[in-house]
């Protein structure tokens, strides 16, 4: 349930708000991240795996270290990310500490202070036949996600699904295509902030982010375009 007692489905109709013409895709996901993270109770932040070219990715994602983690299961092959989108199941780690599945994963996610984990299918159909993705959930306590969390989210990310295939029949698989490979270029243009950041300021990965995520909240702007800003001052020719 959410902090205002709310459960996450109950906010997706939230979600159809944002059809519009100029609205694309990697927004749409975004969306969905944070309506997950604000409202799943325990839940530290939230992130979606999307295949993109035969591979898997994470192009949207509430902490940094949704998609750092993420990519250990993409390099390997297995995780519960991984084989939520590939099998359509609901998968859980309810402490990385004891875990015995996906050990070379929990280790990872150890590092980065996450303790348990949710994964849920974006799964149109409900039966597992039309798997869009992943929806997936960090928490750095362990036994995060209770009965009520996890039928919750399931209904949340069905219809969340549902909004997601229509958006995506909308916008064309093509131009889909197109949004994804941005937003891992949006990633990209983050890190290379960040490492701008940490030059200028002196400070870890974690506080460079924070520092992006707070001028981004500040200036009501997203965080992809602060980054932006950022590099192409450090690119200018000094006068």
């Amino acid at each position: 349930m959410s902090e205002h007692g709310q459960a996450p489905q109950d906010d997706v109709s939230s979600l159809f708000s944002v059809l519009l013409p100029d609205t694309t895709m990697t927004d749409l996901l975004d969306r969905v991240t944070e309506l997950a993270a604000r409202t799943v109770g325990n839940c530290t932040f939230a992130g979606i795996t999307m295949g993109q070219d035969g591979k898997m990715e994470t192009p949207v994602y509430t902490d940094e270290r949704s998609p750092r983690v993420d990519q250990v299961q993409y390099d390997t092959g297995t995780g519960p990310c991984v084989e939520a989108f590939r099998t359509g199941e609901v998968l859980e780690i309810r402490d990385t500490a004891t875990e015995e599945r996906w050990r070379h994963f929990c280790d990872a996610a150890l590092e980065e202070n996450i303790r348990s984990t949710l994964s849920v299918p974006l799964d149109v159909s409900g039966n597992r036949t039309e798997v869009l993705g992943a929806l997936n959930l960090y928490s750095e306590v362990p036994h995060a996600f209770d009965d009520e969390a996890r039928a919750s989210t399931e209904a949340f990310a069905q219809q969340a699904a549902i909004v997601v295939a229509n958006a995506r029949a909308y916008w064309g698989a093509k131009e889909q295509s197109e949004q994804l490979q941005r937003a891992m270029e949006s990633r990209a243009t983050i890190e290379q902030a960040k490492g701008i950041l940490m030059a200028q300021s002196r400070v870890t990965p974690e506080e460079a982010f924070q520092l992006l995520v707070r001028a981004s909240q500040r200036e009501n702007r997203k965080l992809r375009e602060i980054a932006a800003e950022i590099v192409d001052r450090a690119q200018r020719p000094s006068a």
